[in-house]
């Protein structure tokens, strides 16, 4: 009974030391799996799971969190672009930087493009002196917009000279469904969709003096969700440019997913970065006195929309109520529009700058402490909100879900708030509470999430990357397919 207790011992003091051994070697890890089924056939999953490539068609996440080449594709392509306006020097909106910042960055990496654009009225129309890319302009018409038959018909005569056209994009409604329906090949990017505005129609509605008024837009804005509902499927790809949106389109626009794409807005990274020294000089132009003072910055247009009559008033009331808000606050205003002089009538602590071009606007964000951007509009994805990110500042913005899903994801890179006063006041209280070297650190980390997911680059790489896929016909050519390089 003894030497059987003793051999147990010993049997048991070996197997102890086998286990260890296998647990540290892996080659007798994988014996020891091939020689235990179950653990074998999970080995084999995990391989198999490790090694599957992705079809970005059906990627449900922003591809902007995936890694493309960044060097040129070895196949360049023909691309057509629609787009209402194009940029001309500092007055631009989000859909118009959109396509300048994108379409630029594919020219530069090799790829042919024809612009269907507008002419500019009572200007000149910017030249370029990248060979590679072509603009054909229209007038616009009475209300602004493309000449649908006539940029139809320079699409047609460009798609028929050479070689025809690899992919088709065009910013929001730059092509209308009734043409883009003939396209297998296009692609939509969608800066703000009707079912997203219903939200901030509520909130306009909510911000309503008794003495307006009620709007009546809100059951206009249902049945223009039902036309959308109604016509988008005539596109064949879809880009939402936030997270949110994509949902949207895929739930209540019934878009079946795998012609629905979330690829997240990006800025130039070699304009839009931290620099002190830059800042300091910004300042001191300005005349702004003492590392003390707490610098807020807003920057675009200045109209109701974008939330300016809460600003406004939610500054009015905390300079005339707190001295501390007073001697410690100063607020600059990059941008034009109604509320301009109104905001010059609250006296020093806000100084108006006009519009600022893009190198302007690189020293402003390096002047203030945090960005802030009251807007009213739950759409899209405010391209301010990227800049300062980048440009290594924390952010403050109104809590609508295209904001909070993709860009002020946690309370480390900023400060979010419900679009009224009283929720403004508080928030601007704390940042003041919580002082400079706090939205100092709340900085570096939105400029390390903005490298990750807001670059031009990353930005330009999906695209890129989307209408190669859609050139190759969207199969399962290695273009649809993307497959992770860690692995």
């Amino acid at each position: 009974m003894a030497k059987e207790q003793a051999s147990m011992v010993s049997f048991r003091r070996l197997y102890c030391i086998i286990f260890l051994f296998c647990s540290f070697s892996f080659i007798s890890f994988v014996f020891w799996c091939d020689c235990c089924g179950p653990c074998f056939i999970l080995h084999q999953k995990l391989e198999l799971k490790q090694v599957q490539p992705i079809n970005l068609l059906t990627y449900p996440s922003a591809w902007n969190y995936l890694s493309f080449s960044l060097y040129p594709p070895r196949k360049l392509l023909k691309i057509g672009l629609f787009v209402k306006k194009w940029p001309h020097k500092s007055h631009a909106g989000g859909l118009e930087r959109h396509a300048l910042t994108l379409h630029l960055e594919l020219a530069k990496r090799g790829h042919e493009l024809h612009v269907f654009t507008t002419s500019h009225v009572n200007s000149s129309f910017p030249s370029y002196t990248i060979s590679n890319l072509y603009f054909h302009l229209s007038e616009p018409t009475a209300g602004g917009y493309l000449d649908q038959a006539t940029i139809w018909k320079q699409f047609l005569i460009e798609n028929s000279t050479g070689k025809p056209f690899d992919v088709v994009h065009t910013e929001s409604v730059g092509l209308f469904h009734t043409r883009s329906r003939l396209l297998t090949n296009l692609a939509v990017s969608w800066h703000g969709i009707a079912y997203e505005t219903i939200h901030s129609d509520i909130i306009q509605e909510l911000l309503r003096n008794p003495e307006e008024p009620q709007a009546t837009v809100l059951t206009e804005k249902i049945l223009r969700v039902v036309n959308e509902v109604k016509f988008f499927p005539f596109y064949a790809h879809h880009v939402a440019t936030s997270d949110h949106a994509g949902d949207i389109l895929k739930r209540i626009y019934m878009i079946p997913e795998d012609r629905v794409h979330i690829i997240l807005n990006g800025v130039d990274e070699e304009i839009f970065k931290p620099d002190i020294a830059k800042g300091e000089e910004f300042k001191l132009q300005l005349g702004i006195p003492g590392s003390r003072k707490i610098v807020l910055g807003m920057a675009g247009r200045l109209v109701r929309d974008k939330g300016h009559p809460i600003m406004f008033e939610a500054l009015k009331q905390l300079i005339t109520e707190s001295d501390k808000f007073r001697e410690r606050i100063v607020v600059l205003v990059a941008g034009d529009g109604p509320w301009a002089s109104r905001y010059r009538d609250l006296g020093a602590n806000i100084l108006v700058l006009g519009p600022l071009d893009q190198a302007q606007l690189s020293g402003f964000y390096s002047a203030i402490d945090i960005f802030v951007n009251p807007t009213l509009r739950a759409q899209g994805l405010d391209h301010t909100l990227l800049e300062a990110i980048l440009s290594g500042k924390p952010v403050m913005a109104t809590r609508v879900a295209s904001i909070t899903g993709s860009v002020i994801v946690g309370t480390e890179m900023g400060y979010t708030f419900s679009p009224t006063v009283a929720s403004l006041k508080n928030t601007l209280s704390k940042v003041l509470d919580d002082g400079k070297e706090a939205l100092k650190q709340k900085g570096q980390a939105a400029r390390q999430k903005g490298l990750q997911v807001f670059t031009a680059t990353k930005m330009t790489a999906a695209y890129e990357r989307l209408f190669l896929c859609i050139a190759d016909g969207g199969g399962n050519d290695n273009s649809c397919r993307y497959q992770d390089s860690s692995n």
